[in-house]
């Protein structure tokens, strides 16, 4: 459960300005902290040391990493644009919140600013010769920085945007939400009870633009159901689609009358709306059916005829393997609520959604080869056998559709005949 405040904090800070700004200020104020500092430093000094050619050594690192920094942005572009075709644009966002080309290009940023500040800033004299002795120190510590900086840059170049480094951030920001969401299946409010329709009475909340829910204040929300003694039924999760005019939730007073009054539901309904994010794309975070979705529009695309990966397609399924074991092991006992959130009632994510965003897909564009569809079907055995109260039902059904699938796709009666028995402890309950 993330307040609204956290988690567009958060996001911040993945973007590569964010960085690239911080260590700029970072550099420009070092560069002046040598002024403030000049006169702890010894008057005989600067001539024993040769602090003199820190005016060059300046030079030479601001013309360098002004031409790094191009190469790098570019190189950079690059990987983006081969994550993009390589693997599926839904995963550029992960690999343009890698913190290491964020780091290395906002050192490289930082250097040079630090350099350029330097430079004019001895035209000026303002550092006088004890300022430079302070320069020459903080000079040498950014070379070592730099150096350290390059040599990351340059073993992390081999990686970036590759299909199996693409793939990995893919999975990690999978996991990660799936692991959250089933500490918080709710995320940290009640659940939404099974088969309740609120009642007339009930204000509704509807969206005011179209777009995708990418992020839920439940605190928010609690603090106004608390407020205003209400019972608060949520219509959306992180990841729905919403047009404008759709219900986003439904406002019930705790003792089931009117449920708010008429001069508060302008100013209430766009509290609650405050507290719902609606952006043009799903993110990963609170949504872990995006990740999924991902992961299997990845092995899709291997599928293709101008692809023709089905090694990359059998890595992904084990990844999806991993994923779901990930929501059956991280399941609590008993829903973890929070007690201040009770009043905010949100529905779960049902296992079959998640079994249809990563399996349909697959199965779909697999079925013509028997590779895959072995593959899969040792997925779903392995997963029944993992948590068969969980799995054991959607496991069958979706073997059963990937058996019609490749009966119609698949040309010898040999394959198909050798799926079918693969198949058979599975579709016997």
């Amino acid at each position: 459960m993330i307040a609204r405040w956290r988690w567009a904090l958060g996001q911040m800070t993945k973007r590569l300005w964010f960085r690239a700004t911080l260590f700029s200020l970072i550099g420009v104020i070092t560069a002046l902290l040598a002024i403030v500092f000049r006169d702890f430093v010894p008057p005989s000094l600067p001539a024993k040391i040769g602090a003199d050619s820190v005016d060059k050594i300046l030079g030479i690192i601001a013309s360098s990493m002004l031409a790094v920094t191009t190469f790098s942005l570019s190189t950079m572009v690059s990987a983006y644009s081969a994550a993009s075709s390589g693997v599926t644009p839904r995963a550029t966002s992960l690999v343009m919140e890698d913190s290491t080309t964020q780091n290395a290009l906002a050192t490289f940023i930082g250097s040079f600013l630090f350099s350029l500040v330097g430079i004019i800033a001895l035209s000026t004299g303002a550092y006088g010769a004890q300022g430079r002795v302070v320069l020459f120190a903080v000079t040498l510590l950014m070379i070592l920085l730099i150096v350290y900086t390059l040599l990351r840059w340059i073993d992390h170049l081999s990686k970036l945007g590759r299909v199996g480094e693409t793939i990995d951030r893919v999975e990690s920001a999978t996991l990660t939400a799936l692991e959250r969401r089933a500490r918080w299946p709710f995320l940290g409010g009640a659940p939404y009870p099974s088969g309740y329709t609120p009642p007339l009475e009930a204000s509704t909340v509807v969206s005011t633009g179209t777009g995708y829910i990418q992020h839920i204040d439940v605190s928010a929300l609690a603090a106004l159901a608390r407020q205003h003694a209400l019972e608060i039924y949520l219509e959306v999760l992180p990841g729905s689609f919403v047009h404008l005019g759709a219900p986003i939730a439904r406002l019930v007073r705790a003792d089931g009358a009117q449920a708010v009054e008429d001069e508060l539901d302008t100013r209430l309904e766009s509290q609650v709306l405050d507290a719902i994010t609606l952006g043009v794309r799903r993110t990963f975070d609170q949504d872990p059916r995006f990740g999924l979705s991902v992961l299997a529009e990845i092995a899709s695309r291997a599928l293709s005829p101008a692809t023709n990966d089905s090694g990359t397609v059998i890595d992904v399924i084990g990844r999806g393997v991993r994923c779901f074991t990930t929501w059956s092991t991280e399941l609590p006992e008993t829903d973890d609520l929070d007690p201040d959130c009770l009043r905010v009632h949100i529905r779960c994510i049902e296992v079959h959604d998640l079994f249809d965003d990563f399996f349909t897909l697959i199965a779909r564009d697999g079925a013509g080869l028997l590779e895959i569809d072995i593959r899969m079907l040792k997925a779903l055995i392995s997963l029944a056998e993992i948590d068969p109260g969980l799995f054991a039902e959607q496991c069958r059904w979706h073997a059963a559709l990937l058996l019609k699938r490749a009966d119609k796709a698949l040309t010898l009666e040999e394959e198909k005949a050798r799926l079918h028995t693969l198949a058979r402890p599975l579709m016997t309950p």
